[in-house]
């Protein structure tokens, strides 16, 4: 008998499993959160950022410091494509700019700043400034 239930003709249950089949097709990747997967990691002396860009051409990159903000820009171009014979099966495109930006704890020493891109990823290299000695200064 303790599977009885009382019946409420104004509960929204029903309602909320049928909405959540669903939406359940409709939930987006992870993929699609972020427009490119970064690791970005520090050492004593620098930061590292790490980016994957496939489909991107070097020419088409930019990053940009500035006060201690990194912004990396991309133009991409995503294609794939399946054909059986003649006839396109499934097509997936995307083209367009995305960007992402860190805002780092330490000063950048702006004058050795590394970027290099290969194989569809970007590594760029952040070394730290110096940081300067702690003053004491006297009260009079």
């Amino acid at each position: 008998m303790s599977n009885i239930k009382r019946y409420d003709p104004f509960s929204i249950e029903p309602m909320s499993d049928m909405l959540q089949s669903m939406l359940r097709n409709w939930r987006m990747t992870p993929d699609a959160d972020m427009p490119f997967k970064v690791d970005v990691t520090e050492s004593d002396t620098s930061y590292t950022i790490t980016a994957d860009l496939p489909g991107a051409k070097k020419e088409d990159i930019d990053v940009s410091v500035d006060r201690g903000t990194v912004m990396i820009s991309a133009k991409l171009e995503k294609h794939s494509e399946v054909k059986e014979g003649d006839r396109v099966i499934r097509q997936e495109r995307y083209s367009g700019s995305m960007q992402r930006a860190f805002t780092l704890d330490a000063n950048i020493d702006m004058e050795k700043i590394d970027a290099s891109f290969q194989d569809g990823v970007l590594r760029v290299v952040l070394p730290k400034k110096e940081a300067s000695q702690q003053q004491r200064v006297t009260v009079r």
